[in-house]
């Protein structure tokens, strides 16, 4: 597992396909804020969770001016569905290779079962609009991930 991003650190910038087929780079969003979510499948009841509490929090995520990234290593057509399945109004990100998850340092070592394999830890991270970390939550409960990435998205904006 590679290192993770400290919080004050520029984030590391990536090129990744989303759901609708278009490339987008983090850098695109530079004057927004960014909550950039890892998540290990779609479709999976804790994914499912994580993903349904940025849905059901977006206004309010979009209120203090961010954008939510989702990011796993599905391809394109899984995510598609499960977007379309949950009326997840943001972009989901391919990762097949793990580059970007990679990058945050959230591709690690996971037990289940007995057995021990590689994968995406649950993460987010928050992004303020000159592209520094200001919030980082690794190996974080899928009912956690929108409550606290609201929270370090309010003390940005003071309204905590």
């Amino acid at each position: 597992m590679t290192t993770q991003p400290e919080i004050g650190d520029l984030a590391p910038d990536f090129e990744a396909l989303t759901d609708t087929g278009e490339t987008v780079r983090l850098s695109d969003f530079r004057g927004k804020r960014v909550v950039l979510y890892f998540y290990p499948k779609d479709n999976t009841p804790g994914c499912t969770r994580q993903a349904v509490g940025f849905r059901d929090h977006y206004d309010e995520l979009t209120a203090l001016n961010a954008v939510v990234l989702g990011v796993s290593p599905d391809g394109q057509a899984s995510h598609q569905k499960f977007k379309a399945k949950h009326d997840l109004p943001f972009h989901l990100l391919v990762d097949e290779d793990h580059a970007i998850a990679e990058k945050y340092g959230v591709w690690g070592e996971k037990k289940s079962f007995g057995r021990t394999y590689m994968g995406v830890l649950r993460s987010h991270f928050v992004i303020d609009e000159e592209g520094r970390i200001v919030d980082r939550r690794v190996r974080v409960r899928p009912d956690d991930s929108v409550r606290l990435a609201l929270q370090a998205l309010r003390e940005m904006a003071g309204a905590s």
